[in-house]
């Protein structure tokens, strides 16, 4: 599950890249049409790093996946499978409302499918487990799509501020999110000795 969800990752980063496009022209000024479109993809660029990163960690700390688990997972793959158009339509149309808007539902609902995804490993892992612990009260998961359903219909009047929203949920996120890391035992303490050494 782990390295499909990874690939599809690397795949949507491809994507994104080959919408870029090339300047029509040779001086950097032929880059200012290109400025949202670079802003947009930086923008995804980051939050597919911040799925891709806290997806590896919470697959970690599981020690077995069942249908339940495999399909919530295929969930949050179909949002994140949006994000390169959301991407291209922010960025070719210079942020404008509607798909400023769109955008931030994708990503809305790419964070609800991640929330899912926990419970569905929780309940399969238990109330006591490693994940469950690391997890806790999930503040950053809960303020998320909190900022996200507001961004929404403030993309329609002031595209700019929800673009602004959804930059500040990537800064929350772009601290790795270290609980689960912490929580797995090392297995191999010796090794690491050695390498200090």
């Amino acid at each position: 599950m782990e390295a499909f969800s990874d690939g599809v990752i690397a795949i949507l980063i491809t994507i994104m890249v080959l919408q870029l496009g090339t300047p029509h022209g040779t001086d950097l000024a032929a880059l200012g049409p290109l400025v949202p479109v670079l802003l947009a993809y930086v923008l995804s660029f980051v939050f597919l790093a911040i799925y891709w990163n806290n997806h590896h960690h919470l697959l970690q700390a599981v020690h077995h996946v069942d249908g339940r688990i495999l399909w919530a997972n295929m969930h949050l793959l179909f949002w994140l499978s949006l994000v390169p158009f959301g991407t291209a339509w922010i960025g070719e149309n210079d942020f404008a409302p509607i798909p400023m808007a769109v955008y931030g539902v994708i990503l809305l609902l790419a964070a609800l499918a991640y929330g899912i995804l926990v419970v569905a490993l929780i309940a399969r892992e238990g109330p006591d487990s490693t994940i469950a612990v690391a997890i806790g009260r999930d503040v950053k998961g809960r303020i998320s799509p909190l900022i996200y359903a507001i961004a929404i219909p403030v993309a329609l009047v002031a595209p700019y501020a929800a673009f602004g929203l959804y930059v500040i949920v990537g800064l929350i996120w772009f601290v790795p999110d270290l609980r689960i890391e912490r929580s797995i035992p090392d297995p191999h303490p010796e090794g690491h000795q050695a390498d200090r050494s």
